[in-house]
């Protein structure tokens, strides 16, 4: 499963400059004034996107482009798919050849520095509406982003610079599936700058990651499931969580001839896994999706069949904003479910809606554009229906760093752009460690993740950490044993 995960990015930069800098010396992305743009991966658009990205920075004048990353103070790298969702008549009489081609895709972006040093992030998504050129939408607002975190007053800490210092050993993780597209880079990109440490990582699910450390059979798990749900566990006063990104659950469909966003409100997703709504045609589907030609079908629905932390998050969500959904199904990381068919971990579920004509299911958002699958909007507590996106999660993001600690539940925000169904995900790992060479590794892995890892997340889809956050997180490994 692990080598469907997107692998990003690649170094091969090929644009000209006229005359030679010293290589990479920016340690913040505000610190860079010129910059090597490498070729972009992935599908035949990768060319135009990253050409088009060159002209959108080199009119702005914040950077000067040079021609190899050798010569650069930083180095873009990037990824990129871009295919068709389907179309739209523009006039309903007019030839079939009259309609407007409707994309889906992204645009994945990351910033290096100093010895490969990650200084920022990012993954841009479409415009909701009819687009005339992908290319230059992605690329523009590519552009826009990167030249708003050049300017930031006040960059994200870098993790202390003590590469290979640590004694060889090897960490054996499992759990969540939510962060492990992630996961996965960051664990490699630890492990290379540490060649003595060894870090595996199992998607196997919350529950089973949170029984396996009670259990002594790995050093870590991963869990999205509040702390409340957690301490149930008769081992939870000897784990301690870390919060480490934030994400967003979507829900993802499968129909023909709809090219457009759906939108759903709260009730209607309940309704929908409830059984109360069995087809898509239904008068509350249509009723927030006006001119959707959505098919007279029953609505094949999928959820995750094995003990799960998206699971956990989206139940929360539906209990938090429907009474007959908290009364009857509740909220847990397994359910005894109305309806629908079960596949095993966000893949199993991206897949089983891929390939069920008809269907919806729940995965995190980086599953969903993996996998080149439509996700609807759904409406949040203040009235809006918001797509998820950084910008939507980064909003919820900002509601929920007042106190520093990352509350237990972030779904539902009132914030007005903010999506409704968000979540952090937790790292857990034991109280006390023995091995004092595995718990010195720990203890600087969540420390890079923390502070240089939170660099990377953008471009994979999830929102980094709140500033307040981060720093309650540094406090809390700074008082383990």
């Amino acid at each position: 499963m692990v080598k469907k995960y997107l692998v990003l990015f690649v170094c091969a930069a090929v644009f000209a400059a006229p005359h030679r800098v010293p290589a990479q010396r920016a340690g913040s992305l505000s610190q860079a004034r010129t910059i090597s743009v490498d070729a972009f991966t992935g599908g035949p658009t990768a060319v135009q996107l990253r050409l088009s990205l060159i002209r959108q920075l080199s009119r702005s004048g914040r950077f000067q482009i040079v021609d190899s990353p050798q010569k650069a103070d930083a180095v873009v790298k990037g990824s990129s798919q871009i295919w068709v969702r389907g179309f739209i008549k523009i006039d309903p009489r007019a030839p079939e050849a009259n309609r407007q081609t409707i994309y889906g895709g992204y645009l994945s972006l990351e910033v290096v520095g100093a010895g490969g040093q990650p200084l920022w992030s990012w993954m841009i998504t479409p415009e909701r509406l009819a687009w005339s050129n992908i290319v230059d939408d992605l690329s523009s607002h590519a552009a826009k982003k990167l030249l708003e975190a050049s300017e930031a007053a006040h960059p994200a800490p870098a993790a202390p610079s003590n590469s290979g210092s640590l004694a060889q050993t090897s960490l054996a993780g499992a759990g969540a599936t939510f962060p492990a597209p992630l996961y996965q880079k960051w664990f490699q990109d630890f492990a290379d700058l540490h060649p003595g440490v060894e870090i595996r990582y199992a998607p196997i699910g919350s529950q089973l990651g949170i029984d396996d450390l009670a259990a002594g059979k790995i050093d870590f798990a991963g869990s999205d499931v509040a702390p409340e749900s957690d301490n149930e566990h008769s081992s939870a006063q000897h784990i301690r969580r870390i919060a480490t990104v934030l994400g967003a659950v979507v829900p993802i469909y499968n129909l023909k001839g709809v090219s457009r966003d759906l939108r759903f409100t709260p009730e209607t997703l309940a309704g929908i896994y409830m059984g109360r709504i069995k087809r898509w045609n239904d008068e509350e589907i249509r009723r927030t999706n006006k001119g959707a030609d959505l098919p007279d079908a029953e609505i094949a629905v999928i959820h995750r069949s094995d003990g799960s932390g998206t699971t956990w998050v989206w139940s929360n969500f539906l209990s938090q904003v429907s009474p007959a959904w908290a009364s009857s199904v509740g909220c847990g990381t397994t359910l005894k479910w109305p309806v629908g068919i079960g596949a095993e971990h966000s893949e199993g579920v991206a897949d089983a809606v891929q390939n069920t004509p008809n269907s919806i299911g729940y995965v995190e958002l980086t599953f969903a554009i993996q996998h080149q699958l439509s996700f609807g909007a759904v409406r949040n507590k203040s009235g809006e229906f918001i797509h998820a996106d950084l910008d939507s999660l980064a909003d919820a993001a900002r509601s929920a760093a007042k106190s520093g600690e990352p509350p237990s539940v972030i779904s539902d925000s009132s914030a007005r752009y903010a999506y409704p169904i968000a979540s952090f995900t937790w790292l857990l790992i034991p109280a006390s460690e023995p091995d004092a060479a595995k718990r010195a590794a720990r203890i600087e892995l969540l420390r890079w993740i923390l502070t240089s890892g939170q660099k990377e997340c953008s471009a994979f889809g999830y929102a980094p950490l709140p500033k307040e956050t981060v720093e309650a997180q540094l406090h809390a490994l700074d008082t383990l044993p």
